[in-house]
């Protein structure tokens, strides 16, 4: 019994030669392409266009691994760096476009660059400096605080560009205040509507302001912008690029996702007093908790492009942040007094696997919690699941609602008795043909609780206390629903979230990574917001599960918890995955695939019908970054990414994909973009 965002296509045969022969592997079963070569070309495969993708797939179904092995020899792996020289670097054409659009806005906004200086080597401050002078945008000041530099040539440096332009201002301080300090005296001087923070060795890409100006321009209700990011060494060569969420509260409190390139209002800056000395390396942190605090989530903005280049020197937090350890602790401490102000009185510890925040919520009682467990047959799976909540869940206030369809095993039936007696289990038959929505919808409404838990038979208890760091989520009011991490028994990831558009409907992010892998910017260990959980381990308050009118009859078997997620986002509530709670997952142990041929045509359905509804919303998930692949579920750069220049007026494919309704994939077209049996036991 199972309920997941994508299925996994098995390949079946009479001939068992063939069998194997078709799955990778010889007659005594070693593969045949090493894992890692398979993952290369797989990454290969992913950034071609989807026909050839099918084209390929197709052969290789045919002709099994040589095909393969003879794509190795004519593709190679696209890089950062080519990502970049294709979609990352501005032509002549694009500078004269967006001059010729800044001249023809009617408000532009100053944006004041505010930089504080301590010795920055000779030829990273020019570098800083020329990358302001750059600005296609040029309603900027340079606001930069000198912090009382030994360094000789830093005051002739900064005289040097005062002189060229009088858009700088240079503060210079007569004893060194640190970072914060220095900082502040800059944003004293500041006039601009917005502030934009610079580091005194990083550097910007010349449409920086650009962007941020053009997003002032066109929400004058913003009050925070942030972009993407990446890294620049010593030699000025860029890697390491954090594309980044839309705002994602629950993940802000566990990194600085705001940091690099972050503009705010000036106002909201002057009246939060400024940066704290107190928090120096984690300021900025520090700063962006008290200006969201003073702001609403809808004025705050992602823009969805990397403009800034962060300098990974010696010492920078850039390279490690081991380099800093006394930032991790100030970000920590950041965190803990921004829920002290919200009266939140949760407790900050380190994630695991990270050198950031993870915010644990209080549960002081304990409401009542119906665990609902669908169930048909293989005892071995349902015992394991309901022992392990029963026995080794540290928290009473539980029923278990085993709703049995159809089962014919005698020796399930006899279990089912048995537990029948327990006093915190509940059995009951649902006598009618499997449909996972109706099923449960149906369970719901027999259930006692408060919480409601949808839980799988093929799931089994890691921890004692999954279960309240779920409970204590699902109890927030801005929290819709609650998802956990969920492994395979070999300990590679299941289920770390669902991100939309994945495959054409949706997929599970980090998908076969090791169980404390942090994934993508520690996202994979980090509690954070997404558009969807899977129900094979979800929890929600029953208020919020009747308003929304339950999970889809019309989805029996595929998708129907990504359509409930997204029905509790249009209702304004967040939908939380949670990696405190842990829990292993057999999958598809009692059902089997749901694109085996007695389903396909099934499955099939269900994805139009996802389709059709949730289109748009699908192609655009705000809690995944546009230049990400959404074909890879491990993460990989886009070619191209699904976001176009904006200055660009002639008709892109991004902006034809939103003038017509893409088609919907058939289930054959998801299940090549699909690891094959990711992390499972047989492998």
């Amino acid at each position: 019994m199972r309920c997941r965002a994508r299925r996994h296509v098995t390949a079946r045969s009479h001939d068992g030669n063939a069998a194997a022969f078709s799955a990778g592997k010889t007659r005594d079963h070693r593969p045949l392409i090493p894992p890692r070569l398979k993952k290369f070309l797989r990454t290969i495969l992913h950034a071609l266009p989807h026909p050839l993708q099918r084209l390929i797939v197709r052969g290789y179904q045919r002709f099994a691994p040589p095909a393969y092995q003879a794509l190795a020899g004519a593709l190679r792996l696209r890089s950062y760096r080519q990502w970049i020289r294709l979609y990352d670097t501005l032509s002549d054409e694009d500078r004269s476009a967006i001059v010729t659009e800044i001249r023809s806005w009617t408000r532009r906004p100053l944006i004041s660059v505010v930089v504080p200086v301590f010795n920055t080597p000779e030829r990273y401050l020019r570098a800083m400096l020329d990358s302001v002078f750059d600005q296609l945008y040029p309603d900027w000041e340079l606001c930069v605080s000198d912090d009382a530099s030994t360094a000789p040539r830093i005051a002739t440096v900064l005289a040097e560009y005062a002189a060229r332009d009088t858009r700088i201002r240079v503060v210079s301080r007569a004893t060194n205040g640190g970072i914060s300090a220095a900082t502040n005296s800059a944003v004293e001087v500041a006039t601009g509507e917005f502030i934009a923070f610079l580091d005194h060795d990083d550097v910007l890409p010349q449409h920086a302001l650009y962007m941020v100006a053009r997003e002032i321009a066109r929400g004058p209700d913003i009050d925070l912008i942030y972009t993407d990011e990446d890294k620049i060494d010593k030699r000025g060569r860029r890697y390491d690029p954090h594309f980044k969420s839309d705002w994602n509260p629950d993940l802000f409190l566990s990194q600085n996702m705001i940091s690099h390139l972050g503009a705010y209002r000036t106002e909201l800056v002057r009246h939060a007093g400024g940066l704290r000395p107190e928090f120096d390396g984690s300021q900025d942190y520090d700063l962006a908790l008290r200006i969201v605090e003073q702001t609403q989530p809808w004025r705050i903005r992602h823009i969805p492009h990397i403009l800034y280049h962060w300098r990974a020197a010696a010492g920078s937090a850039a390279k490690s942040a081991g380099e800093k350890p006394y930032a991790v602790q100030a970000a920590q401490r950041a965190v803990a007094d921004h829920l002290r102000r919200q009266d939140i009185g949760a407790s900050v510890a380190f994630a695991s696997g990270s050198q950031f925040a993870q915010v644990i919520y209080p549960l002081g009682s304990e409401p009542p919690v119906s665990i609902i467990v669908p169930t048909k047959d293989r005892k071995d799976l349902l015992s394991r699941c309901v022992s392990g909540i029963l026995e080794q869940t540290r928290y009473q206030n539980l029923e278990v609602v085993v709703v049995d369809n159809r089962s014919e095993d005698p020796a399930t039936r006899n279990y089912l008795s048995e537990i029948a007696a327990e006093p915190r289990v509940r059995v009951l038959r649902y006598d009618e043909p499997f449909n996972f929505s109706l099923l449960n919808n149906w369970a719901a409404k027999q259930a006692a609780g408060e919480i409601l838990l949808f839980l799988n038979n093929d799931t089994e208890v890691i921890g004692p206390d999954w279960l309240r760091h779920m409970v204590a989520n699902t109890c927030r009011g801005e929290v819709g629903a609650v998802g956990a991490k969920l492994v395979y028994p070999s300990g590679r990831v299941q289920h770390a979230g669902v991100i939309l558009g994945m495959g054409g409907v949706a997929g599970h992010i980090h998908l076969g990574r090791q169980r404390d892998d942090p994934g993508y910017f520690s996202r994979a260990v980090l509690q954070q917001n997404l558009s969807a959980v899977t129900a094979a381990c979800l929890a929600m308050r029953r208020q919020v599960f009747d308003e929304i009118g339950g999970f889809n009859g019309e989805l029996r078997v595929a998708f129907n918890d990504v359509d409930l997620c997204l029905r509790i986002r249009q209702r304004g509530y967040l939908i939380v995955w949670t990696p405190l709670a842990e829990l292993y997952h057999y999958e598809s142990a009692s059902r089997g695939s749901d694109l085996l041929s007695a389903r396909h045509e099934e499955f099939v359905q269900e994805v139009d019908y996802m389709r059709s509804k949730w289109g748009r919303v699908l192609d655009h998930d705000p809690y995944f970054n546009p230049n990400l692949s959404s074909h890879d579920l491990s993460i990989s750069l886009a070619f191209p990414p699904a976001i176009h220049k904006p200055w660009d007026r002639r008709i892109s494919a991004h902006e034809l994909t939103e003038q017509s309704p893409q088609l919907a994939h058939s289930a054959a077209d998801l299940s090549i973009l699909l690891p094959t049996n990711a992390g499972d036991a047989s492998q």
